[in-house]
């Protein structure tokens, strides 16, 4: 099992203005509704970032084209990848997500192919997830996640009034 076993689930950009990327989405791809969470908070008690506890805040908005689950990220405060990247690269692409079978394995097999975690979190135990490099294959980041009920039944409803 390599750390990409399971489906890919979500593709997620970074941007400036998150209101002028969603205007975007509706506009060019047919993205009918966003659903925005503002000023979500990752601290040091859940969230790493380069191995040290992070402290940085982003506004986040999710839709869905058919099963495929958008999302956008405006970095707002601190250190994080997204800032990292908004920095280095403007806006763009930032990374998939794959759902694994089995999480804890798959961050495992990551490190054993060189790919460390560069950030990483866990929502409360909802949602776990774990970035690592991607861009020896031409996508910034790769994030895994372990989805819990309590997020994929917000997922669900997220999904539900994009369409």
């Amino acid at each position: 099992m390599g750390f990409s076993d399971g489906p890919i689930t979500q593709i997620a950009w970074v941007t400036d203005d998150i209101e002028k990327a969603e205007r975007f989405f509706v506009t060019q791809y047919g993205v009918r509704k966003w659903t925005r969470i503002t000023g979500v908070e990752f601290g040091p008690r859940t969230c790493t970032y380069r191995d040290r506890p992070a402290d940085f805040t982003a506004h986040i908005a999710l839709s869905y084209l058919d099963d495929m689950q958008l999302e956008l990220i405006e970095p707002v405060r601190g250190e994080s990848i997204y800032a990292d990247f908004l920095a280095r690269c403007g806006p763009g692409l930032h990374h998939v997500c794959f759902e694994p079978a089995d999480f804890d394995a798959a961050v495992d097999a990551a490190a054993r192919d060189g790919l460390p975690v560069l950030q990483s979190g866990d929502m409360g135990g909802d949602m776990r997830f774990a970035y690592i490099d991607g861009a020896s294959e031409g996508v910034p980041y790769i994030e895994l996640a372990h989805i819990g009920d309590g997020m994929r039944a917000f997922f669900a409803e997220v999904k539900r009034s994009a369409s």
